[in-house]
């Protein structure tokens, strides 16, 4: 009976001792330091610096992980420029992967930045982000350096805000597959042009321009498959020849734009017209950027997109009123539309429906409140002379209507959609707060549906 009981400590013992190992074990730490490099490189640096103080272990390890991440605006004590010499200095990583820096500064640390950029770039560095926000007392913006354009390992190149292009006489990037340019400022008006030309394996460009003077820009690169760009307050000319682009996004005032090339390749495109407030000195007073012959380039450019798989479109209001016929381009391969509603677009999304005979996905999302000045209107005819009834809706199976208030305009559309939709299978009203859910639902299914199938949903 004395050796079962001295048995049973004996064993409540042994279970106690392997308990408080298994909480006294750091199995993070065992990893091996190429693992625990990587899991830090999802850190900021400034966290990954602070994981020094757990242990010799982990002193070292963050000087190896090859990404540094410095933002000025979370560094409360300065001068960050001798911050960043100390943690380039500490930094033992033979490479870099990549080194991002966003600081706030004035001309006198115009040297600092360059230093510390060169000294990533010895690092055989692969992707730069650089961010230059200007004191207020500051006006002269950062010239990117003319020897960082000797960089052969660079395949991303990310540069935002008070930052000067201002290219040498020759150079090239020929790894270069991303480039950011974000509100960043050109010598000259070849400046753009020629950097994307030095670009021979490009494949992924943004950039956006903002109050700056008449400019110039020229996209070619056969390698380009994905293209944003946004244009705020400028007005410019635009040429693209991208036969390999499959992503398009515009945001912004629509100007002088022209493909060179048909985009045959084109998956999916985004498009969101704003038109510029401008100031008429032959009137008085202040006056909408609409101008006669803005819905003509809208127009031209939708067709530009007719090869696109997915397309979400907001072409504005007043920009599209004199907005002619997207016939005779035909959008075969166009199976979803998100379609951004205003007062005077209602023909647009008509006629882009007569186009788009293989439509599978219609999302309808209205911006404004009120009356409509035009609205929706059944169509009289189809896009081609053999058209018969049903043709436009053949193939739709979803349809999402976003903010709606009931009006008559509204009501026809949809009514009209559940009368060609041959095979829908959900419809989804999305109604405003002044609307019962009860009231349209029960007013909408009065209506007569070509599919017997179709599931109807008022949120």
């Amino acid at each position: 009976m004395a050796g079962s009981v001295t048995r049973s400590q004996s064993k409540r013992k042994k279970a106690k001792l392997s308990n408080d190992k298994d909480i006294v074990v750091d199995r993070i730490s065992n990893l091996p330091d190429s693992l625990l490099c990587h899991i830090l490189s999802f850190l900021p640096t400034k966290e990954a610096v602070g994981t020094s103080i757990l242990s010799n272990r982990w002193k070292p390890l963050w000087t190896l992980v090859p990404k540094l991440d410095l933002d000025e605006v979370n560094i409360k004590y300065k001068p960050l420029t001798h911050i960043v010499y100390r943690i380039l200095a500490l930094h033992i990583a033979p490479f870099l992967k990549k080194f991002s820096l966003r600081i706030k500064c004035g001309i006198r640390e115009y040297f600092h930045v360059e230093t510390c950029i060169y000294t990533a770039m010895m690092r055989n560095l692969q992707q730069l982000q650089l961010e230059i926000v200007l004191n207020y007392y500051t006006v002269k913006p950062f010239r990117f350096p003319h020897r960082f354009f000797s960089c052969k390992t660079l395949v991303v190149l990310e540069l935002r805000e008070r930052i000067e292009i201002d290219l040498p006489s020759s150079f090239e990037f020929p790894s270069l597959k991303i480039l950011s340019l974000i509100r960043v400022c050109y010598s000259n008006d070849d400046c753009f042009s020629r950097l994307i030309s030095s670009c021979p394996v490009l494949e992924d460009l943004s950039f956006e321009k903002a109050g700056i003077p008449i400019s110039k820009f020229k996209i070619c690169v056969p390698t380009l498959k994905r293209l944003r760009m946004k244009f705020r307050k400028v007005d410019y000319e635009l040429v693209i020849d991208a036969p390999a682009l499959d992503y398009f996004q515009f945001q912004g005032d629509l100007r002088n734009f022209n493909f060179l090339k048909e985009v045959a390749k084109l998956v999916e495109a985004h498009v969101d017209i704003k038109a510029v407030d401008c100031y008429d000195n032959s009137r008085i007073g202040y006056e909408r950027g609409y101008e006669r012959g803005y819905g003509d380039r809208v127009f031209r450019l939708v067709k530009e997109l007719h090869n696109a798989k997915f397309l979400s479109l907001s072409p504005g209001d007043k920009e599209c009123i004199d907005f002619g016929s997207i016939y005779p381009s035909i959008f075969k391969n166009l199976v979803r539309l998100n379609f951004g509603l205003e007062r005077c677009n209602w023909h647009v999304l008509q006629a882009l429906l007569q186009v788009a005979p293989n439509l599978e996905v219609l999302v309808v999302k209205k911006s404004y409140n009120g009356e409509n000045k035009l609205g929706w209107m059944e169509p009289l005819h189809g896009p081609t002379p053999s058209y018969t009834p049903g043709y436009l809706l053949s193939h739709l199976t979803t349809f999402n209507f976003h903010q709606f208030e009931g009006s008559d305009r509204e009501v026809e559309f949809v009514k009209y959609i559940l009368k060609e939709a041959r095979v829908l299978k959900t419809l989804t009203i999305k109604v405003t707060g002044k609307l019962l859910k009860e009231s349209v639902l029960q007013k909408l299914s009065m209506f007569p549906r070509h599919s017997a199938t179709c599931l109807f949903t008022v949120e």
